[in-house]
Order: C-alpha cells, then sequence, then structure tokens
C-alpha cells in the first residue's frame, strides 16, 4: 500500500468510518453526540506515536479541542430539551451547536488547533482530518442552521485561510490554511444546497487526496525541499497543475465547484461575499505559484547529487492524475457553450 498501515491501525480506521455514519443517520441529538465521541476515540489512538513527540502533542491537542466542542454540543442539545419555545434563546442555542460544529471542524475562529496538530501528522492521517472529519459536523451543522452567523463565519474562514497561508514554510501548514479557506466555500455550499456540498466535498477530497499521496511518496513536508530535491520537471508540472486545480484556476477541475458556487451567490445578489471568494481565490493562486515558480526557476548545483528515484507505476498513477485534472478544459469547453 502507498500509505503504511498495519492491523490496528485499520481496525480504528474501520471504526472511524463507521462512527461517522452512526452520527450521521442518528434519530436524536444525543446519537449524533455518541458518534462524535466514537470518532473522536478511535482517531486518537491513529495520530498518537510514542516514538515521536510532535504526534503525541497532536494527540492531546486533538483530544482537549474535540472533548471542549462535545461539551460545548452536549450542553447545548440539553438546553434545548429544556427551553423549547422561547424564539430568543433558540437563536442562542443555535449559535451554540454552530459553534461546536465549527470547533469540531477547525473553522474560523476556532481554527488555532487545526495547523498545529496538523503539524505532528503524517500525510495520510492529514488527509482524513482534513476531508473525513469534516463530514459528519457538517451534516449536523445542516440540521440547525444559523444563517446570519454562518454567512459573517465563511466569509472570515476564506479569509483567514488565505491570509494565514502566505508565510508558511511548512507545506502541512500550507495545505491546512488551504482547508480553513476551503471550508468557507464548503460554508456557502452548504446554505445552498446539500447536493453542491456533496459534490464540492468529494472534488476537494480528489485534489487533497493527490496532493498528500504525491508528498507521502517525495517524503516532502517543507518548501525548500521542493527547492532542493532534484526532480523530474514531468513532476514539477503535476504538481504545478494540481496546485492550480486546488487553487480554482480556470480551466482546471478544481474550477468547477467554485464557479457553481460563485453563479449561486451572485444569482441571490450576494455580490460582495462573491468579490471577497474571487480576490482570496486570486492571493491562494499568487503563493500557490510562487512556490511552485520558484521550484522550477531554482537550480542548486550543489544538490545535484541528491536524486529521487520513483518505480515507473508510480509516476504512471501522477501522470494519470495530472491528466484528470487536465479534463477540466475539455468539460468547460462544454459548459460555457
Amino acid at each position: 500500500m502507498f500509505f503504511n498501515l498495519n492491523s490496528n491501525k485499520m481496525f480504528f480506521y474501520f471504526i472511524l468510518f463507521f462512527s461517522t455514519l452512526i452520527s450521521v443517520s442518528a434519530n436524536s441529538w444525543l446519537g449524533c453526540w455518541i458518534g462524535l465521541e466514537i470518532n473522536l476515540l478511535s482517531f486518537i489512538p491513529l495520530i498518537s506515536n510514542s516514538k515521536n513527540l510532535l504526534s503525541s502533542e497532536a494527540a492531546l491537542k486533538y483530544f482537549l479541542t474535540q472533548s471542549i466542542a462535545s461539551i460545548n454540543f452536549l450542553f447545548s442539545i440539553l438546553l434545548k430539551m429544556i427551553v423549547l419555545k422561547n424564539f430568543e434563546i433558540n437563536n442562542l442555542i443555535s449559535i451554540l451547536i454552530n459553534s461546536s460544529m465549527l470547533m469540531k471542524m477547525g473553522s474560523t475562529p476556532f481554527h488555532f488547533w487545526f495547523p498545529n496538530i496538523i503539524e505532528g501528522l503524517s500525510w495520510f492521517n492529514c488527509f482524513i482530518l482534513m476531508t473525513w472529519q469534516k463530514i459528519s459536523p457538517m451534516i449536523l451543522l445542516s440540521y440547525y442552521m444559523n444563517y446570519n452567523f454562518l454567512m459573517i463565519i465563511m466569509i472570515f474562514n476564506v479569509i483567514v485561510g488565505t491570509m494565514g497561508g502566505i508565510n508558511q514554510t511548512s507545506l502541512r501548514k500550507l495545505m491546512s490554511f488551504s482547508s480553513i479557506n476551503n471550508l468557507g466555500w464548503m460554508l456557502a455550499a452548504l446554505m445552498m444546497t446539500e447536493n453542491l456540498w456533496i459534490f464540492y466535498l468529494m472534488m476537494y477530497s480528489f485534489l487533497i487526496s493527490i496532493m498528500c499521496f504525491f508528498f507521502n511518496m517525495m517524503n516532502i513536508y517543507y518548501i525548500n525541499q521542493l527547492f532542493i530535491m532534484n526532480m523530474k520537471f514531468s513532476l514539477k508540472m503535476f504538481l504545478l497543475i494540481n496546485f492550480l486545480s486546488l487553487g480554482g484556476l480556470p480551466p482546471f477541475l478544481g474550477f468547477f465547484p467554485k464557479w457553481i458556487i460563485i453563479n449561486f451567490l451572485i444569482m441571490n445578489k450576494l455580490f460582495i461575499i462573491s468579490f471577497i471568494f474571487i480576490m482570496m481565490s486570486l492571493i491562494m493562486l499568487f503563493f500557490y505559484i510562487r512556490i511552485m515558480y520558484s521550484s522550477i526557476m531554482f537550480n542548486y548545483l550543489k544538490m545535484k547529487w541528491f536524486k529521487n528515484f520513483m518505480k515507473n507505476y508510480l509516476l504512471l498513477i501522477m501522470n494519470t492524475l495530472s491528466m484528470i485534472s487536465l479534463l477540466g478544459m475539455i468539460i468547460s469547453t462544454f459548459m460555457f457553450m
């Protein structure tokens, strides 16, 4: 396998998968809370590693933040059971429930734990935390949404995710701020239709899985490794295509879900929000292109001995994935006709 998983870890990943299904398919708020707790307790053994202090610290931080969010969620649902008819208190309860779900996802303004925890994880666990761990909180969020509150949150997500990633040298932190930025787009999709949110999540999961797979294969964790490593030009172009697709540059594949969301925002006359989303996407593309421009143009003669050998079937997989991202050009031709 591309990611080294033993039988014990596979068991915990199995529980992680079913805990999400429990929380999504529960008939009561208490059942949702139980599913979230099982999810929390199954993910901690996966990220903790006695040989790595960063992983142990990440597991402890993750446990503490998720426990606070779970306590807040449990308090909110108990308060909802006691107070049924008071409109003002119901509005406060909806904000509390939304806040606890946003904290579980690592959304702004509860995002401070998210980049620090990602820094101590393997690339496979980073992928799980950035994609799968967002599913159950997002679906629970859709049950009891406070639209005015979430409108502000999604704008802050897009801004903070963009500004936080500008001066990062760690690729894992860069991906975490990119995840916060994309979370703003996901919230916008969720507030429109659930089908659009599912489509955006699937596209984002596909693109982020390509990036995590590539970085795991090349054993890359920091931006300067892209400059130093003597990679083939085709691999650098593969990385550039996927960075541009993740940033949402037309006509790549990652542009389509963002284009649909912007279309919905304009149809609902939310012009200022759509303008903010587009401007933040341009800034994201700026520092993605800055990274790739430097890695393609810089030439470290002293490091020419440091070769990177990759098996042919891995190169074939990466070329296939980059071709899928380029398929966006063909689809865009038919969509805009």
